[in-house]
């Protein structure tokens, strides 16, 4: 067997290995073993690719790119094993832009090794138009996931605002940047060139950087898998570039996997999956959603609410991005084991965007050696809340916000949510009376069964368990 034959079996199985991947991702009890699988893949993929090139370029070469892959490797390493859980999704999307990047560069390298170069591989007719158009598709979906990852990071990180930016006419600038780029995309196959190329990267740069800047806070999670999907179908572009069979395979696997994975996010949250990438789905923090006065708040005691637990006959807890701030997934963990050798039943219910990333508030909990069976998704639980003699909101806001149902002019209107309110008593832990990452307002803070235990999440489910 040739190195390239070799190298296109292990392809097959690489490929095997992602698919067996995104497999056991999608159940917690084989997540672990997904996770392996994944990795597995990545091994087989690098191994692999190397020995294809290794009879195509110089010993000075290959020692750069080995050089390449263990820098790589170590920082990949340092990163993983220093990030909280609480920095995962903004980890996540600047890694989004590091294959955005990539793309860019290797589209770039492309126009500059064939179409601009005097001596390069020479292609007539079709094979050259394939491969300017290659070029083009390449360099435009890299650009807008490289800007937009970043903004999506830095919203994520809190260094700007999380609110949208509503330019006038947002819709159609967004419109208008695609209907260019199809007419920049046509005169560089015809004709390609070094300004035309330099004109869709600039413009793809901006777009990027708009569709992420006009979604706001509410919409972040969504962002997140959609970012993973521009960055799938990146380097899918990447890979026809190049020639690179398992690049395209496991680009397609990323991308569709990413997009259905925001559709059904899209679903679950009640929103078109087109009005959410085409700049979000509301103005957060408006003044109609700020300005209401509600009334007074009334505070418990976590003396208080040991009291209530003690005497509840079930308990349900959503918690949210505050728990994953807090690091109070041990504690509660501690908490749910305390209680139900009590006897009473304890339950998680869970928002499909809870915190900043998909699966964020699982991830914890299985971290915490929470039961798989005790946590649930919104649409499992929902139903059982009104016969819940207690629910703890640990650190949870927009996802358990009735405006999305009561009140048709706030911006989460329609927003499925959990219907906390229906329980017989509610305790809130938040720091203050500040609103959600979506900068809407919470009518349940004031409600009559309603309690506001304020202060750091872990410290007060700690007084907790030292009451119990």
């Amino acid at each position: 067997m040739t190195a390239v034959s070799a190298a296109y079996a292990a392809y097959i199985v690489a490929g095997l290995l992602f698919i067996l991947s995104l497999a056991g991702l999608s159940r917690h009890e084989t997540a672990k073993a997904g996770n392996t699988y994944g990795i597995a893949g990545m091994a087989v993929a690098l191994v692999a690719t190397v020995g294809v090139v290794i009879g195509d370029i110089s010993a000075t070469g290959l020692i750069l790119l080995l050089l390449a892959v263990a820098i790589g490797a170590a920082i990949g390493i340092w990163r993983a094993r220093k990030v909280e859980m609480t920095g995962m999704p903004e980890l996540i999307a600047l890694l989004h832009s590091f294959v955005g990047l990539a793309a860019v560069l290797v589209g770039w390298n492309g126009y500059l090794s064939v179409e601009a170069a005097g001596g390069g591989p020479v292609l007539d007719g079709a094979e050259a138009g394939i491969h300017s158009g290659e070029v083009v598709v390449g360099v435009f979906i890299g650009a807008v996931t490289f800007t937009g990852s970043v903004v999506a990071f830095l919203k994520l990180s809190a260094r700007i605002k999380s609110n949208p930016l509503m330019l006038p006419g947002h819709n159609w600038l967004n419109l208008g940047a695609l209907v260019l780029f199809a007419v920049l995309t046509v005169v560089f196959v015809v004709e390609p060139n070094l300004l035309v190329l330099s004109i869709v990267t600039v413009l793809a740069l901006a777009l990027g950087w708009h569709l992420v800047a006009s979604i706001g806070g509410g919409d972040m999670p969504v962002v997140v898998s959609m970012l993973n999907s521009y960055s799938g179908w990146a380097a899918a572009a990447s890979g026809f570039l190049l020639g690179n069979d398992l690049l395209i395979i496991t680009g397609a696997l990323v991308g569709s996997s990413g997009a259905y994975l925001s559709y059904i996010m899209c679903t679950a949250m009640n929103r078109s999956f087109l009005s959410v990438i085409a700049g979000g789905f509301g103005n957060e923090g408006s003044a109609a959603s700020s300005d209401v006065d509600y009334g007074e708040h009334t505070e418990i005691s976590a003396e208080e609410t040991a009291e209530l637990l003690r005497d509840a006959k079930s308990v349900v807890i959503t918690p949210g991005y505050g728990m994953a701030v807090a690091q109070a997934q041990g504690p509660v963990a501690d908490l749910t084991r305390k209680l139900t050798e009590r006897g009473v039943e304890v339950r998680f219910g869970i928002h499909p965007v809870a915190g900043r990333l998909p699966g964020h508030m699982n991830v914890l909990l299985a971290e915490a050696k929470v039961p798989y069976d005790v946590v649930l998704e919104m649409d499992e639980v929902n139903d059982d809340l009104a016969t819940t003699s207690v629910v703890l909101v640990i650190g949870a806001n927009d996802t358990v916000n009735p405006a999305a149902t009561d009140d048709p002019a706030s911006p989460i209107a329609g927003m499925p949510v959990l219907r906390v309110w229906e329980a017989e008593r509610v305790v809130v832990f938040k720091r203050s009376m500040n609103t959600g990452y979506a900068g809407v307002q919470n009518p349940l803070f004031f409600r009559d069964n309603t309690r506001m235990l304020f202060g750091d999440a872990r410290d007060r489910v700690e007084d907790i368990l030292k009451a119990l």
